[in-house]
């Protein structure tokens, strides 16, 4: 095997479309609905569209965080650089951190539907069996791993396949639903107001968990460093992603409202989607479902798969984590040693997972953690950009708003459900959420104390960034920017 010490990644790999699908496909609108939807009608009951609703005004604030900053720093790492520059070096590591931890436990919480959805499209008795599950998920996951190890180009043509697939899928049925006839209850708009939620405790919880269908987005800012024009467009795929799978969110939570009753919903905890597709379209609506929520796990698998090895590659080259993960296939030009990494500690605890319970079980513990990890890392991204543009927020009503209001109104969200729902998530939830934080406090510590350059950063401040030319997304000869996708000046 070819490999390099202190080469980046292959810049200018992912144009302007490219991005916006990852950034789809992060966000896994299928998976997620299929997932989440049961966690979320189970803790918030009819309130599950007004929980999306409510979430997605301060996740778009957080989406203009990733944007700006975006702008000023093009770094793999995103937020773990953004937050070490602007509020501390002990954050920002936590901020990469959370992402790192959230990416992994979601390689058990998503590869178990991606095996149960398989093995259901044969015989739904089959999907049940959490260890046949587990193997399926642990092939997919693996051929997953197989093709981000083989680059950003493959990678994205795998994408546009799965997503592509997906996203018509679910364009159909959500035409189908509009006009099913059937229904258990009528519309109601008080579905999108405040008045189903149990106290603000209950809201708090059903915020949580619709950041987990959301989360997923930011893979846009990992990629920054193999993006064309990466300053102005993994900011723009981000929001433009937000608001996709805001739309097909609404769109099927109020169907499943509409046509399931709370016993299906309740029976058929992972399995939703497959149950709706079956009472708009019976005999082929189930299946079609279940395939477009099998691409959507496998595709999400793969966009995890990126954040968290492109932030390793990013504390392994800052040296805040052993600097072999900063190594870079010569070939590929793919953070090889990250991903074998990652790749080897998924499959244990693929293995340990089957010790916890069913699928079901498995699925609600770990979405409430990710939940938690996921808030934090985005609240401080949320700070991060009022203090990196702190000096020019007066200068027009735009940065005011878009650059500082609004993001910090998301970052305050975001610490606000974290501290909230503590008291209504289970022990297990609270255990692996905040104690897969701690532990990251050990390798934080230990490189501080080693010297790494990271811990004494050149400060974040949009005042004194250069501003950059407009590059098209096809590059030209040797006037192409070739500083996109090089490392940051730590």
């Amino acid at each position: 095997m070819s490999i390099s010490r202190g080469r980046g990644l292959q810049a200018n790999v992912l144009g302007t479309f490219d991005t916006v699908v990852m950034a789809v496909a992060g966000s896994a609108p299928a998976y997620s609905l299929a997932a989440t939807t049961a966690v979320l009608v189970g803790a918030v009951g009819l309130a599950s569209p007004a929980a999306l609703l409510y979430c997605a005004i301060p996740m778009l604030g957080i989406a203009l965080a990733f944007s700006y900053l975006s702008r000023i720093d093009v770094n793999a790492g995103a937020s773990y650089s953004w937050v070490g520059r602007t509020l501390h070096p002990f954050l920002g590591f936590i901020s990469g951190w959370a992402l790192v931890i959230s990416a992994t436990i979601f390689m058990v919480a998503g590869s178990l539907p991606a095996g149960s959805m398989t093995l259901a499209l044969f015989d739904e008795r089959l999907a049940e069996n959490t260890a046949l599950s587990t193997v399926v998920g642990a092939a997919w996951f693996l051929v997953m791993l197989g093709v981000v190890l083989g680059g950003a180009r493959l990678t994205v043509r795998a994408q546009l396949i799965m997503s592509g697939v997906e996203l018509v899928i679910l364009a159909l049925f959500a035409v189908l639903a509009f006009f099913h006839t059937g229904n258990a209850r009528a519309f109601d708009w008080s579905w999108l107001g405040f008045s189903h939620f149990d106290g603000m405790a209950g809201f708090a919880s059903g915020a949580l968990i619709a950041a987990f269908y959301y989360w997923g987005w930011d893979v846009t800012s990992n990629l920054s460093e193999e993006t064309r024009n990466s300053r102005r467009t993994t900011g723009l795929a981000g929001l433009i992603g937000v608001g996709i799978v805001f739309l097909l969110f609404e769109v099927f939570t109020i169907a499943v409202n509409v046509i399931l009753s709370s016993r299906q919903i309740e029976e058929n905890d992972a399995n939703v989607l497959a149950v709706l597709g079956e009472e708009v379209w019976p005999g082929w609506g189930g299946k079609l479902l279940i395939v477009a929520v099998m691409l959507s796990t496998i595709a999400t698998l793969e966009t995890t798969l990126i954040q968290v090895t492109r932030s390793l590659f990013a504390m392994g080259r800052d040296r805040t984590m052993p600097s072999a993960l900063g190594r870079v296939h010569r070939r590929w030009n793919t953070p090889w040693v990250a991903i074998v990494v990652v790749g080897a500690v998924a499959l244990l605890m693929f293995v340990a997972s089957n010790a916890l319970g069913t699928v079901g079980d498995i699925l609600s513990d770990a979405i409430s953690a990710i939940g938690l990890q996921i808030a934090v890392y985005y609240g401080l991204a949320g700070l991060a950009v009022v203090v990196a543009y702190r000096r020019t927020l007066l200068k027009s009503p735009a940065n005011f708003l878009f650059g500082g209001l609004w993001p910090l109104l998301g970052a305050l969200f975001m610490f606000w459900v974290f501290v909230e729902s503590l008291g209504e998530l289970s022990r297990a939830a609270i255990t692996i959420g905040v104690g897969g934080l701690a532990v990251g406090l050990i390798p934080m510590l230990w490189y501080w104390r080693q010297g790494s350059d990271y811990y004494r950063p050149a400060k974040l401040d949009a005042s004194r960034a250069v501003e950059t030319d407009y590059v098209p997304d096809e590059p030209t000869g040797s006037q192409a920017r070739v500083h996109e996708g090089l490392s940051t000046d730590f």
